[in-house]
Order: structure tokens, then sequence, then C-alpha cells
């Protein structure tokens, strides 16, 4: 168990994937009301619509540049670079899906929805009303066992109980070389969102814009495959589908990654204040301007998750705020670099893997 103290940490100086001590931290809840009104006074609430309008511009334009070169550069093998591009190109329109989702870009719900509506379904062919729900449902309890859908049983095991499940062969195996098998499953991630946003759209008839995402949806299907087809010999289009997908699928899964794996859970009956529950759960990558383009904002994971509606050009400038208010309570503030962040998060999977490795007993504490 991890008993809360001290103050700015970096990777490597805590046991990876601990699960936290939440004595003495309850009925704290007027920790964050003060973090509120610092955030507030400084007015990084506030919408930045001339920022977000350039920067959907230029994604956007981006994105059609892309689709004009595949068109230019025909029937040829140089489409390889091509498809690379656009899912870095997909990965990066999906992260103003993640934006609108958040209601960052504008004061309108419906303007908000519209941008993600439109990255989503129609042009990466990701469902927007499917990737909220489980989004927000995430950003409610992070690395909260049993209520985060993001360590959710799966094809990696995330928690010492998942691994203490595992008693096919096949997931067995998984589970113990799972920190290799990291990046190369990364690839079938985008294969990944789209199979889980056509079954959320075929079977969750009471979502709010589904005939709209389902009509979207299926636009972008016919409109992506039918191009490739019809520019692309099938060997071609098989090679440049591969590429574009696992690009993207791993562009995603990289950027998304760093956020959370391999710090501390909760186990699922307990109950902690909004502000602990956010920051110690939450890992920040540091770096430059690159760095904030590169991770879509995602980078300031303490920051976004305290203030999910805050505009991403705001959370470097919430950064310091946060840090110090954070020290001044001696909640733990983790902040690493991008490849120190990965290492946490494959440290924690290889052991979580041990085990079944060394063919010792899961130690496994009951949620």
């Amino acid at each position: 168990m991890l008993a809360i103290s001290g103050g700015r940490t970096r990777a490597g100086r805590r046991a990876s994937g601990d699960r936290v001590s939440i004595t003495g931290v309850l009925n704290r809840g007027s920790d964050f009301a003060g973090l509120c009104r610092q955030i507030r006074d400084a007015n990084l609430l506030d919408r930045r619509r001339g920022n977000y309008a350039a920067r959907i511009l230029i994604t956007l334009g981006l994105f059609a540049a892309g689709w004009l070169a595949f068109v230019w550069v025909g029937d040829s093998w140089y489409q390889t670079i091509v498809a690379a591009v656009m899912g870095i190109l997909f990965t990066q329109v999906a992260f103003l899906g993640h934006d609108g989702g958040h209601q960052q870009a504008f004061r309108s719900k419906r303007a908000n929805d519209t941008i993600g509506i439109v990255a989503g379904d129609l042009l990466v062919g990701l469902s927007y009303g499917w990737w909220v729900d489980k989004h927000n449902r995430h950003h409610s309890h992070p690395n909260h066992e049993g209520k985060d859908p993001d360590i959710g049983d799966g094809v990696l095991a995330f928690t010492t109980d998942q691994v203490a499940r595992r008693t096919g062969g096949l997931g067995r195996f998984m589970a113990k070389h799972q920190a290799w098998l990291f990046f190369p499953l990364l690839t079938l991630e985008g294969l990944n969102l789209h199979v889980a946003s056509i079954s959320a759209l075929i079977t969750e008839k009471t979502r709010r814009y589904r005939r709209t995402e389902l009509a979207l949806f299926a636009v972008h299907t016919v409109a992506y495959f039918g191009g490739i087809l019809l520019v692309l010999s099938p060997i071609k289009a098989l090679v440049f589908i591969a590429i574009n997908q696992g690009v993207w699928g791993l562009y995603m899964g990289c950027s998304f990654a760093p956020n959370h794996k391999g710090m501390p859970s909760f186990p699922a009956k307990s109950d902690i204040d909004f502000l602990r529950r956010q920051v110690l759960t939450s890992r920040n990558v540091r770096g430059g301007w690159f760095t904030d383009i590169l991770l879509g904002g995602l980078n300031y994971q303490v920051e976004h998750h305290l203030f999910p509606n805050m505009p991403r050009p705001n959370l470097r400038k919430a950064q310091g705020l946060v840090r110090a208010y954070c020290q001044e309570r001696q909640i733990l503030y983790t902040e690493t670099g991008l490849f120190g962040s990965y290492a946490a998060a494959l440290r924690h999977l290889h052991e979580l893997g041990a085990p079944l490795r060394t063919g010792q007993p899961v130690a496994y504490e009951p949620v």
C-alpha cells in the first residue's frame, strides 16, 4: 500500500501501479475548491475560439492535403509513405474530437459536439457518442478498479486480480509477455476502435446522435474503402490500409498510454476526494511545444483530469498553478519524460506478469 505523502515525484521513485491508501484523505473536497478559484481568477477556463478556429483549419487542411497527395501519387508503392502520414493525421483529427467531447473549443455544446462527430464518425471512423460515454467514465474514476473502463480486463491485464483470473493458455501467455507485446498490439488499436464503434452504433439505440453518427460513419466507410480501391490495385490497397490503420492505432495508443499506466490504482470499494483521485493517478509528460502538438495536450494529464473542459492551449499555463498547489498540500505530482513514461508503463505490465513467468502464486488483493 502507498501512503500519500511528499511533493513532486519523477518516474522510478515509486513502485509502479501500487494501490493507494486513502487513510486521511477523505472529506477534503474543499481543497479542490481553492484550486478552482485560482484557475478561474487566471481566466484559464475561458474559451479560446480564435485558437481553435486556426487549429481546426490547419488540421483539416493538412488532412485534405494528405488525401489529395494520395490521389496525385496514384497506384504506386510510394503510397506506403502517404499511408503512414495519414495515420498521423488521423490521430491529430481525433485529438480535435477529444477536445470537442470535453466541450473545450466553444461555449455551445452543439458546436463542440459537431466538431466531435465530424472528426470522429466522418473523418476517422470512430463513434463520438460511444467514445464520449466511455471516456467520461474513465475521467470520473481513473485507475479505479471495476469503474474505469480503461483498466478493464481485456487482452492485457492491468491489475493483479486480472492476472489471477487468467486460466487459459492464451490468456496466460499474453499476460506473461504483455510488456513485450504492448507496442505490437497497439497497431491493432485502430481496428479495435472501429469494431467497438460499429457495435455501439448498432446495439445502443438510445444515443442522442445515433442516426447522424450512423450516416456519417457509413459515408466514411464507403469513401475510405471505395476511394482506396479506386486508386490502388488490390494488393497495394491492402498494404495501404494495414499501414494507415496500424500507424493510427500505434500513435493513438502511444498518446494515451503515458497518462495512467503504472500509476497507483484504487480498489473498487474505496472512496477518495476528487483532487487526489485525479492527481495521484495521472502522469504528466515533460516537453515543449512539439510535445504539446505530438500528444494533443494529453501531456498535461494532471491538469486535464482536474479541468477536462479547459481549452487545450491553456493547460500549459495552468500547470504551474496546479503543481504549486499540490506541493503546498503534499500531494504527489508526477511528471516525467516521454520515454520515461513508456518505461514506467512497460515496467508495470512486466511486473504484473512476473508470477506467471516464475510459477509463483499471484499476490492478489481482493477488491
